[in-house]
């Protein structure tokens, strides 16, 4: 069995849509669905803020590669077009950590290279798995205490809506 924990992202179209078609693409794989984030563009690109959420999904026909190649489907299937670095997107699957395996294979690095410095990862992470931890530097770190690590700008720019991804 593979576990993964993904973080999902859009600020494109329909962005509530976008990220609902990944919880629906999931379905019965799906173990927890974080709320909704309001946060604004990470990297410096001028855009409107995004809408992010968390989840986490087992599945034993899938390896960590599996997982990776899901989220493409499913950017691809929201019409993801990769123009511009840190730029707008209609969908951003990224997988977050596998299984707590660590990978610096530059097609899939393992966990995400720069999960701990986002609060938009980290925040949504915490409400699912309060336990959440991260290999950073090559050392498991409590996902709580990389949170408490980044600026207070970036912790509080995260904010939770009252928008579900399940649908009712």
């Amino acid at each position: 069995m593979s576990r993964a924990v993904l973080s999902i992202g859009s600020n494109l179209g329909d962005p509530l849509e976008n990220l609902r078609s990944v919880v629906d693409a999931l379905g019965d794989r799906l173990v927890a669905v974080s709320g909704v984030y309001a946060t604004a563009p990470w990297g410096g690109v001028e855009q409107q803020d995004f809408l992010n959420a968390t989840l986490i999904a087992d599945d034993p026909e899938l390896d960590c590669r599996g997982w990776l190649r899901l989220g493409q489907e499913l950017e691809a299937a929201a019409d993801r077009v990769r123009e511009q670095r840190w730029g707008p997107r209609s969908l951003d699957v990224d997988v977050v950590d596998c299984d707590g395996l660590v990978s610096a294979d530059p097609e899939l690095t393992l966990p995400h290279p720069r999960a701990h410095e986002r609060a938009f990862v980290l925040v949504p992470w915490l409400e699912i798995d309060p336990d959440a931890t991260l290999t950073v530097r090559g050392a498991r770190v409590p996902a709580r205490e990389l949170l408490g690590d980044l600026d207070a700008t970036e912790r509080g720019g995260v904010r939770r809506t009252e928008l579900l991804l399940v649908r009712p």
